[in-house]
């Protein structure tokens, strides 16, 4: 590889440490935690808690009748489909590849109900592969607006599937390629929703994501916005862990030294990926001057709060690509050189305080879940009426949502 004489820190690639290619719009899980309360499951992925069950739960988190009343409407779908069987699955058409697998639109034929399947071929012992799929099943048990809602997972013909649902505006690695760049409104009502999910996953599950960047954020027609990749198969990782090329990381610098790490390492992510969304563009190496100007035009741009939230159509000029660096001088970069800001008048002070927060270097100087929560930027954004159903549909040229979006007509 070339540039290799720049890894003065002897940096090695961590599982995941680079951001695949092509991106997955439901990516494999991609980091180990201990299970709880997976013996309540057999090994297809079926529950056998009752649906009364895990709706009480939803009883005890803090949503609106609304958010809950989806989450009852998607459990008790999934309890009509049962076992998943290969069989009962027709393809649809491809929704992404990489980290491994293949993402797959299907139809569940019983039930006419449309998924996202993801197929990950494993030379691993049989064995393995039953401690996987038991290690996944805890995903039945993460029911919150804001998590992706997993179906199941099952073992055919040489492959795992991993069945989850089906996010019809797709995550916001495509957002962003079809859009450009990633209005403030938006990404104020992205954030808040992210970090209500991470609070979920860590108070209820003991669950860190791990892998938080854009192409693990979904979105749907409804104006729904979920984060997956948050998988609990250590032997999945294992067995996955040379699966992984790249040009990206999002990586925490902690994290890329091998130190200990914590759900700071998320924020850390959350924030970089807030700078690409904002600005169109991995930001590391940060863009110069004359690469901002071509993105947003000269820097006496308005910024009011007006003006921030109107600005629902930006598109940049022409396509600007980042700087080509090798991936060990990047990883270099994280760890040795200042963080990247938004610097651009375009955006709010609030929304630039909010981002610093999360990129600070050292992680006992990061902000935490609770903080960023009650930044002044998150109030603001959680108070304001942003239309993200219609600006969803619009970008991803989709029909307005129904209440069974999820059943096909045919």
């Amino acid at each position: 590889m070339s540039k290799m004489s720049k890894n003065k820190l002897n940096l090695t690639l961590p599982p995941g440490s680079v951001d695949p290619v092509p991106q997955s719009v439901v990516p494999t899980p991609p980091f180990r935690t201990t299970p709880s309360g997976t013996d309540r499951q057999n090994l297809l992925g079926k529950p056998k808690t009752s649906i009364e069950a895990l709706t009480d739960t939803l009883e005890e988190l803090e949503m609106d009748d609304k958010a809950r009343n989806r989450i009852k409407v998607f459990l008790n779908q999934k309890e009509k489909i049962g076992e998943l069987r290969d069989e009962d699955l027709e393809k649809l058409g491809e929704l992404g590849s990489g980290n491994g697998g293949v993402v797959m639109k299907v139809r569940h034929m019983p039930t006419k109900w449309i998924m996202a399947r993801k197929l990950i071929h494993l030379e691993v012992k049989p064995a393995i592969k039953k401690q996987i799929l038991r290690e996944l099943k805890v995903l039945h048990e993460c029911n919150f607006p804001h998590i992706v809602g997993f179906y199941g997972a099952f073992y055919s013909d040489g492959e795992i599937s991993i069945c989850m649902e089906y996010m019809d505006g797709g995550s916001l690695d495509l957002i962003l390629k079809r859009a450009g760049r990633i209005a403030e409104p938006f990404l104020g009502k992205i954030t808040s929703a992210v970090l209500k999910g991470l609070i979920y996953l860590r108070d209820k599950h003991s669950i860190m994501h791990r892998d938080v960047k854009p192409s693990n954020i979904l979105v749907n027609s409804s104006g729904e916005i979920k984060i997956c990749d948050f998988g609990v198969s250590g032997q999945l990782i294992d067995s996955m862990a040379n699966s992984f090329v790249g040009t990206r990381s999002y990586m925490s610098p902690e994290r890329l030294q091998g130190t200990h790490y914590s759900v700071q390492s998320d924020i850390w992510s959350l924030g970089l990926s807030l700078i690409e969304m904002s600005i169109g563009m991995y930001p590391i190496p940060p863009p110069d001057s004359s690469t901002l100007e071509k993105i947003f035009g000269p820097k006496n741009g308005a910024n009011s709060a007006t003006d921030i939230a109107n600005m629902v159509d930006l598109k940049p000029a022409a396509a600007i690509e980042p700087k080509t660096m090798a991936i060990f001088e990047l990883l270099d970069y994280i760890v040795n050189e200042p963080p990247p800001k938004l610097e651009h008048p375009i955006f709010s002070e609030e929304f630039k305080d909010f981002v610093d927060k999360c990129l600070k270097k050292n992680p006992d100087e990061r902000a935490d879940l609770k903080t960023l929560t009650n930044h002044e930027w998150i109030r603001r954004w959680d108070r304001e009426d942003v239309d993200v159903a219609d600006w969803v549909s619009k970008t991803m040229d989709l029909p307005p949502s129904t209440p069974n979006r999820n059943v096909s007509p045919n």
